[in-house]
Protein backbone atom coordinates (compact mmCIF):
# COMPACT_ATOMS: atom_id res chain seq x y z
CA UNK A 1 0.00 0.00 0.00
CA UNK A 2 1.22 3.64 -0.82
CA UNK A 3 2.29 6.00 1.61
CA UNK A 4 -0.90 8.82 2.44
CA UNK A 5 0.41 12.20 1.64
CA UNK A 6 1.35 14.12 4.23
CA UNK A 7 -0.57 16.98 5.90
CA UNK A 8 3.09 18.63 7.29
CA UNK A 9 5.29 20.26 5.46
CA UNK A 10 8.56 22.16 5.96
CA UNK A 11 8.15 25.70 4.74
CA UNK A 12 11.86 27.35 5.99
CA UNK A 13 11.84 27.76 9.54
CA UNK A 14 8.12 26.97 9.79
CA UNK A 15 6.03 23.41 9.11
CA UNK A 16 2.85 23.99 7.02
CA UNK A 17 0.03 22.42 7.85
CA UNK A 18 -2.76 21.74 5.65
CA UNK A 19 -6.01 20.87 7.24
CA UNK A 20 -9.64 20.43 6.28
CA UNK A 21 -12.40 22.15 8.73
CA UNK A 22 -15.82 20.89 8.78
CA UNK A 23 -17.68 23.67 10.16
CA UNK A 24 -20.84 23.36 12.61
CA UNK A 25 -19.97 19.81 13.51
CA UNK A 26 -21.46 17.91 16.55
CA UNK A 27 -18.21 17.92 17.78
CA UNK A 28 -15.21 19.44 18.36
CA UNK A 29 -11.74 16.92 17.02
CA UNK A 30 -9.13 16.46 15.21
CA UNK A 31 -9.16 12.85 13.14
CA UNK A 32 -7.47 11.82 10.58
CA UNK A 33 -5.25 12.87 7.22
CA UNK A 34 -6.83 12.15 4.05
CA UNK A 35 -5.78 13.26 0.89
CA UNK A 36 -3.01 15.37 2.12
CA UNK A 37 -5.25 17.16 4.15
CA UNK A 38 -5.80 17.16 8.56
CA UNK A 39 -9.63 16.56 8.82
CA UNK A 40 -10.85 18.55 11.70
CA UNK A 41 -14.50 19.53 12.98
CA UNK A 42 -15.37 22.21 14.75
CA UNK A 43 -18.80 23.34 16.23
CA UNK A 44 -18.02 27.16 15.41
CA UNK A 45 -20.16 28.85 12.54
CA UNK A 46 -18.01 29.88 9.59
CA UNK A 47 -18.57 33.76 10.06
CA UNK A 48 -16.83 36.24 11.62
CA UNK A 49 -13.58 33.90 11.77
CA UNK A 50 -15.20 31.78 14.24
CA UNK A 51 -13.95 28.67 13.02
CA UNK A 52 -11.13 29.39 12.20
CA UNK A 53 -9.89 30.62 15.63
CA UNK A 54 -11.85 27.57 16.49
CA UNK A 55 -9.31 25.64 14.65
CA UNK A 56 -6.58 27.21 15.80
CA UNK A 57 -7.16 26.81 19.53
CA UNK A 58 -8.42 22.90 19.02
CA UNK A 59 -5.09 22.43 16.76
CA UNK A 60 -3.00 24.13 19.55
CA UNK A 61 -3.82 21.97 21.85
CA UNK A 62 -4.00 18.77 20.00
CA UNK A 63 -0.27 19.81 19.43
CA UNK A 64 0.57 20.97 22.95
CA UNK A 65 1.26 24.74 22.16
CA UNK A 66 0.49 27.62 22.65
CA UNK A 67 -2.13 28.96 19.99
CA UNK A 68 -0.29 32.23 18.95
CA UNK A 69 2.14 29.87 17.81
CA UNK A 70 -0.50 28.79 15.13
CA UNK A 71 -1.10 31.27 12.08
CA UNK A 72 -3.15 30.85 9.13
CA UNK A 73 -1.48 31.67 5.84
CA UNK A 74 -4.22 30.97 2.94
CA UNK A 75 -8.19 29.73 2.97
CA UNK A 76 -9.65 32.19 5.37
CA UNK A 77 -12.81 31.53 3.84
CA UNK A 78 -12.45 28.05 2.74
CA UNK A 79 -12.89 24.98 3.91
CA UNK A 80 -9.25 24.04 2.64
CA UNK A 81 -6.70 26.03 4.90
CA UNK A 82 -2.88 26.06 5.14
CA UNK A 83 -1.75 27.13 9.12
CA UNK A 84 1.98 27.58 9.73
CA UNK A 85 3.60 26.34 13.57
CA UNK A 86 6.72 28.50 14.37
CA UNK A 87 9.31 26.98 16.91
CA UNK A 88 9.78 23.09 17.45
CA UNK A 89 7.07 20.79 18.07
CA UNK A 90 6.55 16.76 18.75
CA UNK A 91 3.87 16.05 16.06
CA UNK A 92 1.69 13.35 16.49
CA UNK A 93 2.69 9.81 14.90
CA UNK A 94 -0.70 9.71 13.25
CA UNK A 95 -0.07 13.55 11.49
CA UNK A 96 3.80 13.36 11.27
CA UNK A 97 5.60 12.69 7.95
CA UNK A 98 8.38 9.97 7.82
CA UNK A 99 11.16 12.50 9.15
CA UNK A 100 14.01 10.79 6.73
CA UNK A 101 12.15 11.36 3.86
CA UNK A 102 11.21 14.80 4.56
CA UNK A 103 14.47 16.14 6.35
CA UNK A 104 11.76 17.86 9.48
Amino acid sequence: MPAAEPCVRRAGDELAVFIRVQPRAKSNAVLEVRNGRLLVRTTAAPADGKANKAVIRLLAVYLDIAPSRIRLVRGKTQRNKELRISGPVDLPPAIAPDRAANGL
